[in-house]
């Protein structure tokens, strides 16, 4: 009988502080002294001015290569094949998640190691050991299971100030579920992200994700509004990039992925972002759960004030219909999705009554001043 043991699973390195993109060098000098950047278009220029004569200055070779907008086997060949001819010996992306997803697997399928600095906090992707494939046209194809997190991720507050409000608050959004999936994987002794079972201590990361979010997202927002870098900004960074990667990747999901996962078969909702859709599948998982008055209305009081949308109609539903939304619970439910990690066995319909009273729920909260 093979025992599934319990994990905790983490970037080698997670730094977090300001204009850490012109200190570039300290963070690669360790794992190569060839460089192959792959980085976003809006910031090449940064990246040339800042990066590459940080690195030049420490006799680090460089190249860099603006990422073609998708994360798929095309982009990923082009990649490898251009760092193949620099004989690059570690890989940086600079850039979203598509470009980090992208760097992620370069360096997987080169067997280099990878330094990543995200530009965007509006998800934990930087932290994990996963890559989400694409097709050239943009559709979902497959997920790239990594046998190892990367090297170094490298937070630069500077940059992560600087990008939309709204991106900042979808990342807010997908980092407090974290605790609340990661509770009842603990719980029901389900399976986490690395399809083994959940550690004591990704539960411990969970929640002090939920901490850090309760503490600072008043002022984070704050800060992000006026582009500014304050220590209520940083800490939530913190949470939102590195506690609740390693929170979810120890501890697990739940209901409010897989009702995520349900909810990108709704067209309505193709602009909502990830970290928004999974606030509403949280909604939905604390319906299911009958949790306490006083938790609801502090996961309330943290969406409001980070100004995410709460009902269904703000995140662009324009017609709830039937036939859909069951189609979204049959998704949520299907086997191997993390539905299965709930304390309490649950059908589609089960599924589906709880979204109707998740959005009453939400409509209600929205209504109060």
């Amino acid at each position: 009988m093979t025992i599934t043991p319990r994990t905790v699973t983490s970037p080698k390195k997670f730094i977090i502080g300001k204009g850490l993109l012109g200190q570039m060098q300290d963070y690669v000098k360790d794992f190569g002294d060839n460089a192959f950047i792959i980085s976003d278009e809006f910031i090449l220029d940064r990246v040339q001015d800042e990066a590459v004569s940080s690195l030049s200055s420490a006799g680090i070779k460089s190249a860099v290569e603006k990422f073609n907008y998708e994360c798929s086997d095309a982009e990923i060949k082009r990649l490898g094949a251009l760092a193949e001819q620099q004989h690059a010996n570690v890989i940086v992306g600079v850039g979203g998640g598509k470009t980090l997803d992208s760097a992620k697997s370069v360096a997987y399928y080169h067997k280099l190691p990878v330094v990543l600095y995200p530009t965007i906090a509006s998800t934990d992707a930087p932290c994990t050991a996963l890559a989400v494939i694409y097709t050239e046209s943009g559709e979902f194809e497959r997920y790239l299971f990594l046998p190892q997190n990367p090297d170094a991720v490298i937070a630069d507050t500077s940059i992560l100030c600087a990008a939309p409000a709204r991106f900042f608050a979808a990342g807010i959004g997908d980092a407090l579920a974290t605790y609340f999936e990661a509770r009842t994987c603990y719980a029901a002794d389900g399976v986490n992200l690395v399809l083994k079972k959940p550690s004591r201590t990704g539960l411990g990361l969970a929640e002090l994700c939920y901490k850090l979010l309760r503490e600072n997202v008043a002022a984070a927002m704050d800060a992000v509004k006026n582009k500014i870098v304050t220590p209520a900004l940083e800490q939530t960074i913190e949470a939102t990039i590195y506690l609740s990667g390693v929170g979810a990747e120890a501890g697990g999901l739940a209901c409010a992925h897989a009702v995520n996962n349900g909810m990108s078969a709704v067209p309505d909702l193709h602009r909502a972002q990830h970290g928004e859709k999974v606030v509403f599948g949280l909604l939905t998982q604390l319906v299911l759960e009958n949790a306490p008055k006083a938790e609801v209305d502090e996961v309330i009081r943290i969406i409001k004030t980070a100004g995410l949308p709460l009902t269904l109609a703000d995140m662009g539903l324009k017609n709830f219909v039937e036939a859909e939304w069951r189609n979204v619970a049959k998704i949520a439910c299907a086997e191997g999705d993390t539905m299965g990690n709930m304390t309490m066995e649950l059908t589609e319909d089960d599924v589906y009554q709880a979204m109707i009273a998740a959005n009453a729920m939400a409509e209600r909260y929205k209504a109060q001043a």
